[in-house]
């Protein structure tokens, strides 16, 4: 069965929250990635706030090139932004999407989390993720493009999870179709960039680190053993060092940028 995209602008248009309807949505069956559809549709004249979804990504990209795996059954999609932003102030858009998608998600009582940088958990285990691309004038990000895949009735690895079996298990299925859950993600982002635009980063990082996982990992970078401690602005993970023997968190601070430190699903993580 195709993805019905009447019940998704149905469930936009009746949203708690929003009134909310995209000017542009592109639907497919099978892509090979949303992401790079979507630059090829801005580069042919679409709408730069255009939507692009499908239910399979032949060519998925994850964070720093690797593959995205994406069988039938997901949601992946990515959207288009135009915002008010400095290229070095890019992952803003990753930390206000994290976290208006895992808000949105727990508004239906599915208790998502954020694993640094734009991974989203349930109960310890990877649900989808979030890659965000950008082209830069003058040090201004001129187009955004934000794609986000999400576990919904695809097969997952042991690392992951699909939200479909794990709701099988509940005595209430919050979500009961693809289509509301791509109006949940598409709500999120919305009210993600909202936050950022209208009340300013540090209200949205601080709404982040409420919903971040790793708070109190401990990590080791260069054989020595620190704890995370928060996320920047810039969406550097901040690692506090003990400087003594009783566990005492203190400075030395450092700062760690996205991809230099792999915070993998166990107890403790390694520097790349």
């Amino acid at each position: 069965m195709g993805f019905n995209r009447q019940l998704l602008e149905t469930a936009l248009k009746s949203g708690i929250w929003y009134n909310y309807l995209p000017s542009s949505l592109h639907i497919f069956d099978s892509v090979s990635s949303t992401n790079q559809i979507l630059w090829d549709l801005l580069k042919n004249g679409a709408d730069k706030n255009s939507i692009v979804i499908a239910t399979q990504q032949t060519a998925g990209k994850g964070q720093w090139g690797r593959q995205w795996i994406s069988p039938t059954g997901g949601l992946y999609l990515s959207v288009g932004i135009v915002p008010k932003l400095e290229a070095t102030d890019s992952y803003r858009l990753t930390l206000a999407s994290a976290w208006g998608i895992a808000a949105q998600l727990r508004q239906w009582c599915i208790s998502v989390g954020i694993k640094w940088p734009n991974d989203l958990v349930l109960h310890g285990r990877k649900l989808g993720g979030i890659l965000t691309e950008t082209k830069v004038h003058n040090g201004q990000i001129i187009q955004a493009v934000i794609g986000v895949g999400i576990n919904w009735a695809n097969p997952v690895p042991d690392t992951g999870i699909n939200l479909q079996s794990w709701q099988a298990s509940q005595p209430h299925k919050a979500i009961s179709c693809l289509e509301i859950l791509t109006s949940t993600v598409l709500l999120g982002i919305k009210s993600g960039i909202d936050c950022l635009c209208q009340e300013g980063v540090s209200v949205l990082l601080s709404r982040y680190l409420d919903l971040l996982t790793n708070i109190g990992e401990q990590v080791y970078i260069n054989n020595l053993l620190g704890t995370v401690v928060g996320v920047t602005s810039q969406g550097k993970l901040c690692v506090s060092f003990n400087t003594d023997d009783t566990n005492e968190i203190k400075t030395p601070e450092i700062y760690m940028e996205p991809g230099t430190i792999s915070l993998g699903y166990r107890e403790s993580s390694v520097l790349l």
